[in-house]
Order: C-alpha cells, then structure tokens, then sequence
C-alpha cells in the first residue's frame, strides 16, 4: 500500500470516509476531513484526519485541516430515488453489474440482483486490482431501512500492496425469483490511483447453495493534471518578482466533476522561525477579473500555509472540458533570513477528496530583512 493510501485508510473508521492527505516532503500534511458517508456533517466521532502534534492540544486548525468535517459535494452521496435496474439475464440466479468507469473522487454506482430464494444468506464480493492497492477501494451498500449507505465487511489481501480482497453483507430476500428480482444498491471508489477492477459476485443463499455471477471489470480513472511554469530548482528573492505557474486540468473521464477544487500549500522551516502567510503573495488570474491576490490562512499547530483557489470553471467540469488556474507565487521582505528553502504544491480534487497532488518546491534568497 502506498504512503497515500496508508494515510487515508489507517483505520475502518477511515475506510468509510472520503479525505485526503497532501503531504509535504518536511511532514506537512494538508488533511481535508469529510464525514462517513451518509452520516451528517459533524456527526459522529472526530475525523482522524485531525491531527495534533507535541504541545499542542487542538486540531490543526484553519483552511488545511478544518475541525469539523464536511459531506463532499457530489450528487451521487443521495440515496437513489429508486432501485437501480437488475442487471443480467433472467436465468442467472445471481448478476452483478457496475459502470465502466470509476473516476477517482466520485462515488460510482453497483449493484447486485438476486433471482433466488435467499433467507440469511451472504452476498461475497472478490475483488482483483491491478495499477492500484484493493486497500485503497471502498464498498458501500444502501441500507433501505435506515435510509443511509453502510460499508460492507471486508477481509483485505495480504501484502503492503494488496491486489484482492473479498467484500460480504447479509441478505434476505425470501420472494426473489426470475419474475420478482431482489436488487441491492452498491457504490464503489477508488482512493489511490488509476488501474483496473474486476468484480465476481457470489451469494449464499443460506440453504447450502452457492450462486455465483459473471465477473465485471471497471476502469477507475482521473481528470489529467499538468503544471506548467514551474521547476524544481526554482529560486524566488526576498522582496523580488514573482514566478508563474500553471495548472491545467482536463477532464478525460466520462463523468462530470461537480465540486471541481484546487489548493495551494507551503511550509518552510528554519531553526526558530518559520514562514508565515504575511511571508508569501500568492495571486491567481481568472478572465474578466483580472489577477488577485488569494489569502493564505496558517496551518495552526503546524507551521505550513495553504489557500484554496477561486474556481476555474462554473458549476460542474464537464467530461472533455478543462479548468485552466494560473498562478503567480512570490515571497515579501518579511519572510525569516534563516528559511532558506520552501516546500510547497498544488492540489486538485472533487469536494472533500483529492485526486492530484505535485510538490513543486523553491529555494529563497536575499539579504536579511531591513537590509
């Protein structure tokens, strides 16, 4: 499992939440908390994506970590208006289908069709990766009676970087027949990276019968990202120009991305002192408003920055369209004599989760302040 995965999936509590971790090469790590999916936001145990560090008691505070978590924006979290058509063939006692893509930072629908007799039985899921860790996948059902998506059980592959799991929920559905199907919502995403999915669904039907459906496979995928204008030897002077950069993204899935958002982050660090907001100028341009300057708010605890970026595009990204945000980054003759070199980036996700994140580092130069 990567480092990336590692931190968004440390816990089963974890496993249900939509999140991400930006994580910066000096330990700064950017955590946007979001409730499990289904529960209100707020409710429920605190986001583990809230951390604290030696000495201090509170969250990391302000706009890289907020204390209290926030439902990502996207349509699919509604429970749906209806059930999802059965899918397979009238002679299969058990079908499974899913989309043909699962893009990175949007749920994507499943479903599991019994035409079977079923009384206690047990809907078994095992899944194979390749590109991308099973670790990284969450499954999630639609409980009808409590109105709310719950996880299913899982039992994760061996291996820092698992490539199968098996995913199980209970079911009953005493009538189900090849006239009267028994459909199960499922919802499926992908955390990591992008790969490929194959899905075989089996049912106990809790008479000593084993039924098994055709297995699926699925594409997961993700908007491409580039950045332009920025190297990684990139110098910026103390009270000097500032340096340009561009981030473009394209959206190649076949979903729309409606809760498109791109951050901004930085930390540096010397013996004593560290870089505040007031340090860095950080401006964006947007056609027909011409370029202003985007606020960075303190990490709290942590000694870093971040800023979310105006929208680039309104409403949702399209599939096919791009989101163009450019930048200028600069640094103010107030920034610490003693902080020689930054840690910064870019990320670029949908609501609460992210899909890209580049580090794009810069060392500063200048005399000391005052001089």
């Amino acid at each position: 499992m990567t480092r990336y995965v590692a931190e968004q999936r440390s816990s089963k509590a974890r496993r249900a939440a939509v999140r991400t971790v930006a994580a910066l090469a000096a330990g700064l790590a950017l955590t946007v908390g979001a409730a499990a999916p289904g529960q209100a936001a707020g409710s429920g145990p605190a986001s583990d994506g809230a951390r604290t560090q030696s000495g201090c008691d509170t969250p990391v505070a302000g706009g890289a970590s907020p204390a209290a978590p926030a439902v990502a924006a996207t349509a699919s979290d509604a429970p749906p208006a209806l059930a999802p058509a059965g899918t397979g063939k009238a002679a299969e006692k058990i079908s499974y289908g899913i989309d043909s893509q699962l893009p990175i930072g949007l749920w994507s629908s499943s479903n599991v069709t019994l035409r079977t007799p079923v009384t206690k039985g047990t809907v078994r899921l095992d899944v194979s990766s390749r590109g991308f860790s099973t670790a990284s996948l969450v499954v999630q059902r639609y409980d009808t009676a409590a109105r709310r998506w719950v996880d299913l059980d899982v039992k994760p592959g061996s291996g820092s970087w698992p490539t199968r799991a098996v995913f199980t929920f209970p079911v009953t559905a005493k009538g189900a027949d090849a006239r009267h199907p028994h459909t199960v919502a499922l919802r499926l995403q992908d955390l990591d990276r992008p790969g490929t999915l194959t899905v075989a669904a089996s049912v106990d039907d809790g008479r000593g019968h084993t039924h098994r459906a055709p297995a699926r496979s699925t594409t997961a995928t993700r908007p491409e990202v580039t950045v332009g204008g920025w190297q990684r030897s990139a110098t910026l002077e103390r009270g000097g120009a500032s340096r340009a950069l561009t981030v473009t993204v394209k959206n190649t899935t076949n979903r729309a991305y409606p809760a498109l958002r791109a951050s901004y982050f930085a930390y540096g660090a010397g013996k004593s002192r560290a870089l505040a907001p007031k340090d860095l100028k950080l401006r964006q341009y947007r056609p027909g408003a011409g370029w202003a300057e985007v606020p960075l708010v303190a990490g709290g605890c942590d000694p870093g920055m971040s800023a979310t970026l105006r929208p680039a595009v309104r409403g949702a990204l399209a599939p096919g369209a791009t989101a163009v945000y450019r930048l200028t980054v600069g640094v103010n003759r107030s920034a610490p004599h003693e902080v020689t070199h930054t840690d910064a980036g870019v990320s670029v996700g949908n609501g609460d989760m992210t899909f890209f994140s580049r580090e794009l580092p810069f060392a500063i130069k200048g005399q000391k302040p005052g001089r």
